[in-house]
């Protein structure tokens, strides 16, 4: 149970003014995507599904939102930034030879695949590749740090917070449309925005465990 928003659904909102026909198309391909690639191969996709969990590790009492899945159905569909630095090539190419290279990687320093490894040792590798400290030759001309930045932390929770399952965690009502958002400032809602059952016990949490220290 999710415990800012222990009662909310934001698909409960399907049948009401907040949605029409196009987000509720739209939402019905997101929670249709299944678990199995459609554009990368297994072993790419394994390595994948390896880097989502610790990129955005889930918890476990609730359905798990399928990012690799959904990361693969954006290769599938080339839907792309619709821009791109120079240094990186396309989307598709990106994560293949990303993928790639951190299999590389993996296997020079620990002798496995990437999926393979242990949570400390995959987490050892990701840093490396965000401090742009991997040298592989699989990397080609691709820095590492890009890759990391612009398409593993970029694409990976751009697939969590466009999933009703994140939205319900976050108290977020989905698409604007057609209904809108009108109250914008911070910590204002909309009347029909759920309200956090315990406002500020996060907050309030983080300045005790830092008097606490």
């Amino acid at each position: 149970m999710n415990p800012r928003y222990p009662d909310y659904d934001v698909q409960s909102k399907r049948a009401g003014p907040s949605w029409d026909p196009i987000t509720r198309h739209v939402i019905d391909q997101r929670l249709a995507v299944s678990g199995q690639p459609r554009f990368l191969e297994p072993s790419a996709f394994r390595t994948l599904v390896a880097v989502c969990a610790r990129i955005l590790p889930q918890p476990a009492d609730r359905p798990l939102v399928p990012l690799a899945s959904m990361v693969d159905k954006r290769l599938k569909d080339d839907r792309g930034d619709g821009y791109r630095d120079s240094r990186m090539p396309p989307l598709r190419e990106a994560w293949r030879r990303g993928l790639t290279a951190l299999d590389a990687e993996a296997r020079a320093a620990y002798g496995k695949d990437f999926a393979a490894l242990r949570s400390r040792e995959q987490d050892q590798l990701l840093e490396l590749a965000q401090a742009g400290d991997l040298r592989h030759a699989a990397w080609q001309d691709m820095p590492c740090e890009l890759f990391f930045t612009q398409r593993v932390l970029h694409d990976i929770t751009a697939a969590y917070y466009g999933h009703p399952t994140a939205w319900n965690e976050i108290g977020f009502g989905g698409p604007a449309n057609p209904r809108g958002y009108v109250r914008l400032a911070a910590n204002h809602r909309d009347a029909w925005e759920p309200a956090e059952a315990h406002p500020g016990a996060e907050q309030k949490a983080r300045e005790l465990n830092h008097r606490v220290r």
